[in-house]
């Protein structure tokens, strides 16, 4: 039978029972497969490399070694709860490496959005490989591969930038989600403990707040970008509107307008609030956030973040307009 395909009696996983029984044969199976060997695993703090985490670390505990990279594009707290949790809570063996300038120096300058896709890839690739090769007997790599990656892609995971690790490092792959459904990944991750903003988390582009920070990449609108997108969050936590939005995020693109500040003119850059719902993405409608939120949200931004002097709301639906805007 191809271990590739979902068996027809495979039952879909909608409940803590059902998620505990799958996770008792999985580490029943990881256990058969990797013996007294070691792994690595590329960690993004997304949920399926967290829960394939989760679950390798009660399977094989100090065995498995994960590799966080921080390229500088992730959003607000997020390297900093992949340590909190997987380190301090899990006890995982954790290596954290701090790429920031090694990233941000490549992207230079780079205003096309697909040569930045690229240049994030290849360069993911290139640390994660480096800190291979650092390590002595690692057997197998375990990605976050789930069934509609090898349902669109050959069961390449391509945003994990694994893929294209050199042959010579000879990697068995481990990769135990493989046959779920993201929303099944969910249920696996709560019943593992993993906290509800890591399960939950909204989709997020591979390159990160590379294609969110439109054009060129600069580290202010960087940060700018950063912070405007965690006060949207909590806002939108606060607000009801968490889990209820399928996808809202912030942009801001390479220009700037006149506006006014403590009573001085002054030049700063818009943030574009970007909110949708779908169900496949690949139709998405907007959501009807209230108007006063909207004005409060604006507040904050236009106060709070430094080189911010407008907040835009994008109406577009998709189509005409994609999701993200690069």
């Amino acid at each position: 039978m191809d271990s590739n395909k979902r068996p027809d009696s495979m039952k879909r996983i909608e409940n803590e029972q059902l998620a505990n029984e799958f996770i008792e044969q999985q580490i029943a199976a990881l256990k058969a497969q990797i013996g007294d060997k070691k792994v690595l695993l590329a960690l993004s703090g997304g949920v399926d490399s967290s829960v394939v985490a989760a679950l390798l670390i009660k399977a094989i505990g100090k065995q498995l070694v994960c590799v966080h990279v921080n390229h500088g594009l992730l959003r607000k707290g997020e390297p900093e709860q992949v340590i909190e949790v997987f380190k301090n809570q899990m006890n995982a063996n954790l290596v954290y490496v701090d790429a920031v300038d090694r990233f941000l120096d490549k992207l230079a300058g780079v205003a096309e959005p697909e040569k930045k896709r690229k240049i994030i890839g290849a360069e993911f690739i290139r640390v994660f490989e480096e800190e291979a090769r650092k390590l002595d007997d690692i057997k197998f790599l375990a990605q976050g591969t789930i069934y509609p990656d090898i349902l669109e892609s050959d069961g390449v995971k391509a945003h994990h930038n694994v893929g294209g690790l050199p042959e010579d490092l000879q990697f068995e792959l481990v990769e135990p989600v493989k046959l779920l459904f993201k929303d099944e990944v969910r249920v696996v991750g709560k019943a593992l403990g993993l906290p509800d903003n890591m399960v939950y988390r909204q989709p997020f582009p591979g390159p990160g707040l590379g294609v969110r920070c439109l054009g060129a990449i600069t580290r202010d609108r960087l940060e700018c970008v950063r912070e405007s997108d965690a006060i949207l969050r909590e806002e939108f936590a606060k607000n009801g509107l968490e889990g209820k939005v399928w996808q809202y995020f912030t942009a801001i693109p390479d220009i700037k307008s006149v506006g006014i500040k403590g009573g001085k003119r002054t030049e700063g850059y818009p943030v574009i609030i970007r909110a949708v719902n779908t169900k496949d993405a690949m139709t998405a409608t907007v959501e009807n956030v209230p108007f006063v939120l909207l004005e409060h949200i604006t507040d904050r931004i236009t106060n709070e973040v430094e080189g911010v002097n407008r907040v835009l709301f994008d109406l577009t639906p998709k189509p005409s307009a994609t999701i993200e805007w690069e």
